[in-house]
């Protein structure tokens, strides 16, 4: 839907020369794989909190496995889907003149399944700590979720916005995962994709770090 309505909006209002000389949909279509994956993991955590209404949770916590084991287990399998939706995406696209390069855009896939487990692992956080309070998981995630989008570039360029926005920008782990992906799916390799790599692996520690502190706690 993204690609395919507000793209050719994006084109005709903002202009090739802000694509850095790409056309519409080699630089909108980093953005939109981010940003799937960025709802997708997000609200991950609303599964687990119906598996604690349901008692399936305290379940699979009666088993031997460690609780640990049990976040870095749900953080991880958030990887694969994040891979198989971007390369399918990235796939489809080719016959509308998306130039597929396929090793940049496996390693921007890499970098984005990195940045999804730590992003899942939050997630899963914070529906432990909101269990049987939906309102506030929703809450919290809605209200951090569009900021992050916004100030990371994902829909426009920011270079288009104010001074204020570009600073806010640059404290946002987003921004650089979104420059690195553009870079990539260019066909390119530079700074922006090792500030991007840096960015999704401390997302990725201090979720895993936040997850395995949260789950080791007792649930009641």
């Amino acid at each position: 839907m993204f690609l395919g309505l507000f793209g050719p909006l994006l084109g005709a209002s903002v202009g090739a020369p802000a694509f850095g000389g790409q056309s519409t949909l080699q630089w909108f279509l980093p953005g939109v794989v981010v940003m799937i994956a960025l709802f997708g993991t997000s609200m991950t955590g609303s599964n687990l909190q119906y598996e604690l209404m349901t008692g399936s949770y305290e379940r699979i916590l009666a088993t031997p496995l460690s609780r640990s084991s049990l976040m870095i287990g749900r953080a991880l399998k958030e990887w694969a889907p994040l891979v198989l939706q971007g390369l399918l995406i990235a796939l489809v696209c080719i016959p509308f003149g998306f130039v597929f390069h396929p090793l940049h855009v496996l390693l921007g896939l890499v970098i984005l399944g990195i940045f999804g487990i730590g992003l899942g692992a939050l997630s899963y956080s914070l529906a432990l700590v909101s269990q049987n309070k939906e309102w506030i998981f929703w809450g919290v995630q809605q209200t951090l979720l569009f900021p992050l989008m916004i100030l990371s570039g994902i829909m426009l360029p920011i270079e288009a916005g104010p001074a204020w926005m570009k600073t806010a920008s640059l404290f946002n782990p987003l921004t650089y995962l979104v420059n690195a992906e553009r870079e990539l799916f260019a066909g390119t390799i530079g700074g922006h994709t090792l500030w991007g790599l840096v960015a999704a692996a401390v997302t990725a520690a201090v979720g895993l770090a936040v997850g395995i502190r949260t789950i080791s706690r007792d649930i009641r």
